[in-house]
């Protein structure tokens, strides 16, 4: 954990709220269910399922990364206070672990969303040398620590995504059972649109003689792995993680040696890198969101995990062809 008195004052703090409140399971049983998730792509995945039968709110504030997250005293008093916390993985939200052994869980029913998926082995910061044939085809590895050795960004795999929705709705499911068909319902309306993204995925890619991409952030390796392309990763898994210079000239000449045309950057993140790679090869800079976080004025023009994940197809076909 990056700040671990931080968050052992937290757990003091949240204490002292916790035991000031009442449970939401002892009072309000006619209320909507209270739903607390970690990050963008939990938060729309639950909102998907439970249609209008609960109250969701998200942890980390929009435009915010979700790698530099940390949770403070109200963020534990509110999952403390919530009838279901959604994280994807102990190797995202690295913080959850501390939290949860801090407060009642017999209180709340905790959803790890990606609990049955097998994880992809991810380079560590440190060990980076952008050998990036084989970045994508790493089976998993043991790597439950804090460095990402394990790759957590299953959620854009459509494929993967289903799961994920899944479990979701079976942990919803036991945390409101009265609810059940609507939440099962949801569940395969917003399924049938995952199936719909996949098959467009498929159609785009399989027949590409190019699939070789290049990205900023190493956030697209289960995406790249479902469609048999090859993606090549700028900075690892942490998208603040800037290559050395000899890392970048390894970069530079492989662009020149592959014909790249297209560098992929982020909205949420720092372009400096990419567009230092720009400036030197002349390729196009493009965007592939990892739907980490969504901006307040793309929420506020109703976009969506679907809806940029096809934008993401959109971009990603000016490179495989």
């Amino acid at each position: 954990m990056k700040s671990f008195i931080k968050i052992l004052l937290g757990i003091s703090l949240v204490t002292l709220l916790v035991g000031c409140g009442t449970s939401n399971s002892e009072e309000g049983s006619g209320d909507k269910l209270k739903v607390v998730t970690s990050f963008y792509p939990m938060y729309d995945f639950a909102k998907e399922i439970t249609a209008d039968k609960a109250d969701i709110s998200v942890l980390t504030a929009s435009g915010v990364e979700p790698h530099d997250y940390e949770p403070t005293a109200k963020d534990m008093a509110k999952i403390q206070d919530a009838d279901v916390f959604i994280y994807n993985s102990n190797d995202m939200e690295t913080w959850v672990k501390d939290v949860l052994s801090s407060i009642d869980t017999s209180k709340v029913t905790v959803i790890e969303a990606s609990k049955g998926i097998e994880l992809m082995s991810g380079e560590r910061e440190e060990d980076h040398d952008h050998e990036v044939d084989d970045d994508h085809n790493h089976e998993g590895e043991e790597g439950h620590d804090h460095s990402h050795a394990v790759d957590p960004h299953v959620w854009l795999d459509p494929v993967l995504a289903k799961k994920e929705v899944d479990n979701i709705k079976e942990g919803l499911i036991k945390a409101d059972e009265s609810n059940r068909d609507v939440y099962e319902k949801q569940t395969q309306v917003f399924q049938e649109q995952l199936d719909k993204l996949n098959e467009a995925f498929g159609d785009a890619t399989k027949n590409a003689k190019e699939k070789k991409f290049v990205t900023q952030h190493m956030a697209f390796s289960y995406l790249a792995k479902r469609y048999g392309l090859t993606q090549i990763p700028i900075s690892g898994l942490s998208p603040e993680i800037e290559p050395t210079p000899k890392e970048l000239k390894k970069i530079e000449d492989l662009v020149k040696e592959e014909n790249i045309n297209v560098i992929y950057t982020e909205s949420s993140a720092s372009s400096k890198v990419a567009e230092t790679i720009v400036s030197a090869t002349g390729v196009e800079l493009s965007v592939l969101n990892p739907l980490e976080s969504l901006s307040k004025q793309d929420i506020a023009n109703g976009e969506n995990y679907i809806s940029v994940m096809y934008q993401n197809l959109e971009h990603l076909k000016l490179s495989i062809k």
